[in-house]
């Protein structure tokens, strides 16, 4: 699996690029460049991943298409950010389900496709697609800084494993920004809130994670809304990670 290594110095895919490679993402090429330029990011080089709950109760938004269009926004940033027009993405439910990638030239129905195959759905086990992502990251050789898109509809199994690997990973160049599907005003989110706020310097060294919801319907939420919600905290996170020494 390839996507999260980027060699100084290679830019980010053209539009012209993303008109002939995945015409059905122009638009959301065009939003995204539009947020990160807002958040004084163009330019940026990063490593982008794609985390999807599996659980059961997830079921509905991969059918009604939901959790593909949140696949195809996030390549239609990597696109601005990375060279390869490939995302790695990581299917948790009690255990690791699924590390596949989705790309430009192969997105639609990519979704589908992945889980497809897939057994049961399980629980909501947080901290085992943070080690895969982690150990991706690693493995990868990559130095540049990473997005980790962190989709999930309700709180973990295990809350004090999900809190122990987002301390311990805030060593490394990851930014973890968890999207929440589902009821805003379902207590199953308060532990997400609670990790955007753990305690810095007490918990981690900086602030590595940032959260929003995208509600019941998160095909609802406008492309330009959810770019900008989804960069909200990375210019902060790259800013103290980089006094920090965490990112070169």
């Amino acid at each position: 699996m390839h996507g999260a290594h980027v060699a100084e110095g290679r830019g980010a895919i053209s539009l012209s690029k993303v008109r002939e490679r995945a015409p059905g993402l122009v638009s959301l090429y065009k939003n995204a460049g539009a947020s990160l330029e807002r958040r004084g990011l163009s330019g940026l080089r990063a490593a982008v991943y794609l985390v999807l709950d599996r659980s059961g109760s997830m079921r509905s938004y991969y059918k009604d298409g939901s959790v593909q269009a949140l696949a195809d926004q996030v390549l239609g940033l990597s696109a601005h950010l990375d060279d390869d027009g490939r995302v790695p993405v990581v299917l948790f439910s009690t255990d690791i389900d699924a590390v596949a990638e989705i790309a430009l030239d192969d997105h639609r129905g990519r979704i589908d496709a992945i889980v497809a195959g897939l057994g049961h759905m399980g629980r909501t086990s947080y901290h085992v697609a943070m080690d895969a992502v982690i150990d991706h990251y690693l493995d990868s050789g990559s130095t540049e800084p990473a997005l980790v898109v962190f989709q999930t509809d309700g709180g973990p199994v295990s809350k004090h494993a999900a809190e122990r690997y987002l301390c311990k990973a805030a060593e490394l160049p990851l930014f973890w920004q968890f999207v929440g599907f589902g009821n805003t005003r379902s207590n199953q989110f308060d532990f997400l809130r609670k990790l955007d706020e753990l305690a810095v310097p007490a918990a981690r060294p900086v602030d590595n994670a940032g959260y929003f919801h995208a509600g019941t319907d998160p095909r609802t939420v406008p492309d330009a809304e959810l770019y900008d919600r989804l960069l909200a905290e990375f210019p902060q996170w790259l800013a103290a990670a980089r006094a920090r020494g965490i990112v070169r």
